[in-house]
């Protein structure tokens, strides 16, 4: 009884309505918000691993960590407490994007890391105009070096996630297959609407990607749910739990590195093709 409720609740959520994102338009870099308002969904995760199999494979990524918590740049073995430039340097001075970014152990990889002083740039920027632009403003410039600039947003609504949303020509979004997270998926629809609305009316999704996921009954049947109701808007395949992931999180490597042949491998360089044929993007020469 109580699992039938559950499950009535979690469709009662399901937005059926979720616009798709536009062509990349002009020259340059797509950029890609990794976002949704539910923590514990495994953004982070796909930034590091998506970013670092994509840049393998050829193409330049930048990888912009908007989270204060900074999990991308150790994901990447990165020792950040020496980087004095990052992505409050960007929120507060947009003209200094260049100088705020980082090389990683991957070629074609840059990072603009984030750490503790990302706590207080709601503060900062509180009373300046135009405060949820100001990433894209510094994103601008940049666009030309690259293929693909991907946000890891945090899991809020706060002024990082909104500079996020209003830089970005898609939104990829992560959605754990338990029916809890169906919720945080309307929230996220709703957010995305009124951006649209009011900062950034090109914004759409891109993909919704499945996580987390395992070989239950219940997580089937959320993910059969999923892709019933938001069709084309779901991306091949969902990324299986699995503890290679986590070690190779531990151990500052990507997947691909850490463990290729692993569930956690396979699953993220599948999602690598799929999502440079939905976006259209050609390797680097």
């Amino acid at each position: 009884m109580a699992e039938s409720r559950q499950r009535r609740k979690a469709t009662e959520f399901v937005v059926l309505d979720l616009p798709p994102a536009p062509r990349t338009p002009g020259n340059g870099a797509r950029i890609v918000s990794i976002s949704n308002q539910k923590g514990g969904v495994a953004k982070t995760t796909t930034a590091i691993n998506l970013s670092a199999h994509l840049a393998v494979n050829g193409m330049r990524v930048l990888l912009v960590d908007l989270d204060a918590q900074g999990n991308c740049a150790t994901g990447l073995g990165i020792d950040k407490s020496n980087i004095e430039k990052g992505a409050h340097t960007c929120l507060l001075e947009p003209e200094q994007s260049s100088a705020c970014i980082h090389a990683t152990t991957l070629e074609k990889l840059h990072i603009i890391v984030s750490d503790q002083r990302l706590v207080d740039i709601e503060h900062r920027l509180h009373g300046m105009m135009g405060r949820e632009k100001r990433l894209a403003r510094a994103l601008a410039p940049l666009r030309a070096q690259y293929d693909l600039i991907l946000l890891d947003t945090p899991p809020s609504l706060g002024v990082a996630t909104l500079n996020a949303l209003t830089a970005a020509h898609g939104i990829l979004i992560p959605v754990q297959t338990e029916f809890f997270s169906l919720e945080g998926l309307a929230i996220l629809s709703r957010t995305i609407e009124e951006v649209r609305r009011r900062l950034n009316p090109i914004l759409g999704v891109d993909a919704i990607l499945l996580t987390m996921h395992a070989p239950t009954r219940l997580n089937a049947e959320v993910a059969e749910e999923i892709r019933s109701t938001l069709g084309a808007h779901v991306i091949e395949p969902p990324i299986r739990r699995n503890i290679r992931i986590a070690e190779a999180a531990a151990e500052g490597l990507p997947i691909h590195i850490h463990a290729p042949d692993s569930y956690g491998g396979e699953d993220y360089a599948k999602l690598g093709v799929n999502l440079t044929l939905r976006w259209g993007i050609s390797r680097s020469r």
